[in-house]
């Protein structure tokens, strides 16, 4: 790992992120986190068979004592499901999992927030490694022990806080990354930038070109930037009581619309979650200038980055303005049903907004 850079998350469950390449085949760094002799990998039907092999071999490469069972997700949001969770636990049961087990989860966001939910919750609380496949969880799902699955009424609606105990990203793996899904996790790198680092934001600009064309240096810079970013604002709030709720800027429109549309993107012309975010944060930077919190010149500016990526900026045909609206009043920041949205005062500027008048929000869908 000595190629690797670092980022510590501190707090009360202190942990480090490592990131660089070829941390998957370092059987001695994955398996320095494994305190007992049970490892359930976690993975999909996508990334499972090109690498869990791999991790597999190295943890008993260091560990010949490990006994470690195997739990493969179809690929896909509509997998990040109760069912698919009870499916995670039975596996756990079958491995004969103990309290010092470990769960890896070694894939997109969607096998880290359901392995880190099924550790949540086998026998109160298992160790969990984090190694993310994409860009979009390695600088967001992946930190933070945010887990959770989806149901019909909304995103992430069951869950629980679970941090890990390490993460591992793997920047060689992004090599396999499709192009959409490398733009969607852009989407959440510009969302750093957009809320709380307007240096870094201008430098998304100007290297836009190396980015999209998946410059290992700058993929590399992008990804610990934005680690550092979430690290420094979890530390403080790891409950998600305050600050932390900031790193939902565009997270209430989008969720709104993959619930709508019905989860998806792999394979359909379903938004995926990058998409959907990047859609939400033109949204919420709308009505912020619509509000007179923002300058539009600055609403103009982002939705130019982020069109310049490649990424939507508007709410997909057919979707009815009234259902989106009624999603929206069942995100997880709402109190006392009223409608409690991230919005921004202008680039490196975000903020909570509280009893946010639903009109000027239907105005805006319907727009």
């Amino acid at each position: 790992m000595s190629n690797a850079r670092t980022v510590d998350v501190g707090g009360e469950t202190p942990y480090t992120i490592a990131i660089g390449p070829g941390l998957l085949s370092d059987g001695t760094a994955l398996a320095g986190h494994v305190r007992g002799r049970h490892v359930l990998l976690v993975s999909d039907s996508i990334v499972a068979p090109l690498y869990a092999g791999m991790v597999r071999e190295a943890l008993h490469a260091a560990r010949p004592d490990l006994a470690i069972g195997t739990f493969i997700l179809p690929a896909g949001e509509e997998s990040k499901t109760l069912a698919h969770f009870g499916h995670a636990i039975e596996a756990l049961a079958t491995l004969g999992a103990t309290r010092d087990a470990c769960v890896i989860a070694l894939g997109g966001g969607v096998v880290g927030d359901l392995a880190g939910f099924a550790a949540a919750c086998w026998m109160r609380g298992v160790d969990c490694v984090q190694v993310p496949t994409t860009l979009l969880s390695m600088v967001d799902s992946s930190v933070g022990g945010k887990t959770a699955v989806d149901i019909p009424q909304g995103k992430n609606l069951v869950g629980a806080f679970h941090p890990p105990r390490a993460v591992f990203a793997d920047t060689e793996v992004l090599a396999t990354l499709p192009p959409r899904e490398l733009r969607a996790g852009l989407a959440e790198v510009i969302k750093y930038g957009a809320i709380r680092d307007a240096r870094f934001f201008q430098w998304l600009e100007q290297e836009r070109e190396a980015l999209l064309a998946m410059d290992g240096e700058a993929l590399a810079l992008a990804i610990a930037a934005s680690c550092e970013h979430k690290a420094e604002t979890v530390a403080r709030d790891p409950l998600e009581k305050g600050e932390r709720a900031l790193l939902n800027f565009g997270h209430t429109f989008g969720h709104a619309i993959e619930t709508e549309q019905g989860y998806g993107g792999l394979g359909n012309n379903n938004l995926n979650h990058g998409e959907a975010v990047a859609v939400g944060m033109v949204l919420a930077a709308r009505l912020s200038s619509g509000l007179g919190m923002a300058p539009a010149t600055d609403t103009d500016r982002l939705e130019t980055l982020l069109a310049g990526y490649g990424l939507p900026t508007r709410i997909p045909a057919g979707l009815a303005p009234q259902a989106l609206l009624a999603r929206m009043r069942l995100d997880k920041k709402n109190l006392a049903g009223r409608l409690r949205l991230v919005l921004w005062r202008g680039l490196g500027q975000a903020d909570v907004v509280p009893d946010v008048d639903e009109s000027r929000v239907l105005a805006l869908l319907s727009g």
